[in-house]
C-alpha cells in the first residue's frame, strides 16, 4: 500500500509537473519572440549565428506543448508507453535547452566584434535607405553618435564636421551640420558600447532561462522515470 500510494503521489505530481511544464513552453516562446525581435530590429546583425539562440528557444517552447500531451495523458491514464516517450523527448529537450544556453553565451563573447564591424559597415552605406533608418533609429534610442564616437562620421559630408541629424539631443532638420565638436548640440558617444549591452543583457536572459526552465524539466524527467518504474512492476492501481 505504502508503494501504491507513493506511486500514486508521483503520478499527480508528474501530471501538476506538465502543466508547469506548459507554461515554461509558452514562457520559452514569448521569450524566444522578445529576443528574436530585438535582434532583427538591431540591422549590426548580420550574422544567422548571432539570432540562432531564440529561434531554437521559440522552436523548443513550441515543441514542448506536444510534449506535455504525452506526459499528461501518460500519468493520468498510467500508460507506459507514453510515459516513455515523453521521458524520451523530455531528454532530447534538456539536451537542446543547456546548448542553446552554451550558445547563448559564446554569442555574447562574440558581440563587440560583430557590433563593431556592423556599424563601421552601416556608416559607410549610410546613404542606403535601410542602413539610414536603422543606424538613425539606433542612435535616437540610445542616445549615441557613430560607432566609438562622433568623429566616425568625418566623412558624412565635405566639411568634415557635420553628422546626421539623428546624433542631436534636440532634433530639429539640419542640427547636425557642423555640430561635430558641440558637445551641447549631440552625443559624442559612440553606439558600440551601448548597443552590446543591450545585446548582451538580452542574450544572458536566454542563457537564464533556458539553465532555469532546463532544471525544472530534469525534476520532471525524474518523475517520469519513477512512474515508469512503477508501471512496469504492476501494482495494484486503487
Amino acid at each position: 500500500m505504502a508503494v501504491e500510494g507513493g506511486m500514486k503521489c508521483v503520478k499527480y505530481l508528474l501530471f501538476f509537473f506538465n502543466f508547469i511544464f506548459w507554461l515554461c513552453g509558452l514562457a520559452l516562446i514569448v521569450l524566444g519572440v522578445l529576443v528574436q525581435v530585438a535582434v532583427h530590429n538591431t540591422p549590426v546583425i548580420k550574422d544567422a549565428a548571432g539570432s540562432a539562440a531564440p529561434l531554437v528557444l521559440i522552436v523548443i517552447g513550441v515543441v514542448i506543448f506536444f510534449i506535455a500531451f504525452f506526459g499528461c495523458c501518460g500519468a493520468w491514464k498510467e500508460n507506459y508507453c507514453m510515459v516513455t516517450m515523453f521521458a524520451v523527448l523530455l531528454s532530447i529537450i534538456i539536451v537542446a535547452e543547456i546548448a542553446t544556453a552554451i550558445a547563448a553565451y559564446v554569442f555574447r563573447d562574440k558581440l563587440t566584434g560583430l557590433v563593431d564591424a556592423g556599424l563601421k559597415d552601416m556608416i559607410q552605406q549610410y546613404n542606403n535607405t535601410e542602413y539610414k533608418k536603422g543606424l538613425d533609429q539606433i542612435q535616437k534610442e540610445l542616445k549615441c553618435c557613430g560607432a566609438a564616437n562622433a568623429t566616425d562620421w568625418v566623412k558624412y559630408k565635405p566639411d568634415g564636421l557635420s553628422v546626421p541629424d539623428s546624433c542631436c539631443k534636440n532634433i530639429t532638420l539640419n542640427c547636425g551640420l557642423k555640430a561635430m565638436n558641440d558637445t551641447s548640440k549631440i552625443y559624442t558617444n559612440g553606439c558600440q558600447s551601448a548597443l552590446e549591452n543591450l545585446l548582451k543583457a538580452n542574450t544572458l536572459w536566454i542563457a537564464v532561462a533556458a539553465l532555469v526552465i532546463a532544471f525544472i524539466e530534469i525534476l520532471g524527467l525524474v518523475f517520469a522515470c519513477t512512474l515508469m518504474r512503477g508501471i512496469r512492476s504492476g501494482y495494484e492501481v486503487m
